[in-house]
């Protein structure tokens, strides 16, 4: 099959195991269904994500449950192995987050948004905002060891929503458009709970209890903002020289 015709690749990037779940799983049953092949990657393993287990036994079990979520949905995945809140915005940060743009291939890119709770967000959405731009660069060295070849195109970019949907001081962000993902909302809860580590820690450092009635809870609120029971909101990255149409929303909805 020629690439005019092919599927899209998809890549979805955030900071740590379970944010790709929590925020666009959803979307990415969806893009599975239409045939895309799906790469979910972390930039850390989660090394912090624990109060009773040290950071390297955290970390392998927070791999073993992203590999399992990813599993379900027939994805790739790979972790970049920064370590929690050592996510950095420089040149060896720039140089892994681009290798892995060029390993997955990707047509449309879904990372986490420029403004969110925590900085291993938002550096995660400066690296990959920077690895877009940077994958197609043929001089631009990425300096690993039997490195990718770079890509042919700047790809799409996405934004999902921050925690709660709001910005630093409570204000809503709002979505530039929301994935009706209504019948995809279970296989998106099963993925979360594949990540049992994280309920108690949730509940210990945050206060947050129900893991997974939560993310419904959320999906259900950016659901009934489109008239649908449950959906995911995304901002599309379409500055120069990133690709302005929105592919994404076009092949969602000729699904439909």
């Amino acid at each position: 099959m020629s690439d005019e015709h092919r599927p899209p690749r998809i890549l979805a990037i955030h900071a740590h195991p379970d944010d790709v779940e929590i925020q666009c799983a959803g979307t990415l049953a969806l893009l599975k269904e239409q045939g895309c092949h799906i790469t979910i990657a972390t930039m850390t393993a989660g090394d912090c994500g624990s109060a009773e287990m040290g950071p390297e036994e955290i970390a392998r079990v927070r791999r073993g449950e992203a590999q399992a979520a990813a599993d379900l949905l027939g994805a790739d995945y790979m972790c970049l192995e920064f370590r929690d809140f050592c996510i950095i915005i420089d040149h060896e940060g720039r140089r892994k987050t681009t290798e892995a743009v060029r390993r997955a291939r990707p047509d449309i890119v879904l990372t986490a948004p420029p403004v969110d709770y925590m900085s291993d967000h938002e550096m995660t959405s400066r690296l990959v905002r920077d690895a877009c731009f940077m994958a197609p660069a043929p001089n631009y060295s990425t300096e690993q060891w039997d490195p990718a070849p770079p890509i042919d195109a700047i790809p799409h970019l996405y934004y999902t929503d921050s925690v709660e949907g709001i910005d630093w001081f409570g204000n809503n962000i709002p979505p530039d458009f929301i994935v009706d993902i209504s019948r995809t909302i279970e296989l998106k809860q099963e993925m979360l709970a594949c990540h049992a580590s994280q309920r108690n820690w949730l509940l210990r450092q945050h206060g947050i209890d129900e893991y997974l009635e939560s993310s419904r809870r959320w999906s259900a609120a950016r659901g009934q903002q489109a008239g649908v029971a449950y959906g995911e909101g995304f901002r599309q990255h379409s500055g120069h020289p990133y690709p302005g149409d929105n592919r994404l929303l076009e092949l969602l909805n000729s699904s439909s």
